[in-house]
């Protein structure tokens, strides 16, 4: 018996294509700003409630950590009569005025410094000098120079802000890249334009972080200082309440300085928003 063999079946291949994996759709950007922001102020709270329930358990005697309550009627009282904003008016116009010449002075001495190697010669080596003496150790030089009045508070101040910002400005200045630098002087741009656009800009995002740390410094400048025959000022309150064991005073000096700090940090921020949108940079993941 002869059998034929059945005619081969064509099977159609199927062409296989790889699909990249979809990517997980990221939530609006706005709802994770809000979710962070939430967390930040979960973390406050439950600083405040750990507070509270030290206090309330009687884990720590009052006399050394006053409760949250206490403190705000120490706010409230103080508020009444005046002398909260008296005090914070003070401070803040001495951290005003020191960091205004500060500033100025730092950003000054680090241009030049930066931008010159003559700048650097006469500049550098005595601001890397001082910077090793902490500012508290030269309070007493200042008050046997200029008293114990409002110049020595606000010039501390300003001495304060003035060499972390200078560090940042020398060292953001000679960290841009040379090739720039050069491809600018290939081009036959002027120096000043070169100075300006290309090495003070490149700088920028480490002037200002400078002026984070230098802001943050000055508060701390402000609390010696206003230790020291102060008649009014949030330091005034704070020694104050120290020579009378006023724990709750104490407590809610060091929050208003924590939230000043804050609100000055913020604004240096703000700052940087406006200043570096040029820039993209990592913001986490």
């Amino acid at each position: 018996m002869n059998t034929t063999a059945a005619p081969p079946v064509a099977v159609e291949e199927e062409t296989i294509v790889a699909r990249p994996a979809e990517r997980p759709r990221r939530a609006p950007r706005s709802a994770s700003k809000a979710r962070l922001g939430a967390l930040s102020w979960l973390v406050v709270a439950a600083i405040l409630a750990a507070w509270w329930a030290v206090t309330a358990f009687g884990l720590v005697p009052a006399h050394a950590l006053a409760a949250p309550v206490d403190v705000i009627r120490a706010a409230i009282d103080a508020a009444s009569d005046g002398e909260l904003q008296a005090a914070i008016g003070a401070s803040l116009g001495r951290v005003a005025i020191g960091s205004f010449f500060g500033v100025i002075t730092g950003l000054v001495l680090g241009v030049v410094a930066g931008l010159s190697v003559v700048g650097q010669a006469v500049v550098d080596r005595p601001i890397q000098m001082l910077r090793i003496i902490p500012f508290n150790a030269l309070v007493p030089l200042f008050i046997l120079f200029l008293g114990i009045g409002e110049p020595m508070k606000i010039i501390v101040v300003a001495y304060a802000v003035a060499v972390p910002l200078y560090i940042n400005t020398f060292a953001g200045i000679r960290d841009v890249d040379r090739k720039l630098v050069e491809v600018a002087s290939v081009y036959r741009i002027p120096r000043i334009v070169i100075a300006v656009q290309v090495l003070l800009r490149g700088a920028l995002p480490q002037v200002l972080t400078g002026l984070r740390f230098a802001l943050g410094i000055a508060w701390i400048a402000l609390v010696t200082v206003e230790v020291v025959n102060a008649g009014a000022g949030l330091g005034y309150m704070l020694n104050q309440a120290q020579q009378f064991a006023r724990t709750e005073i104490i407590l809610l000096v060091v929050i208003l300085y924590g939230i000043l700090g804050a609100l000055t940090d913020w604004i240096v921020r703000l700052l940087e928003r406006a200043l570096l949108r040029w820039r993209s940079a990592y913001s986490g993941s």
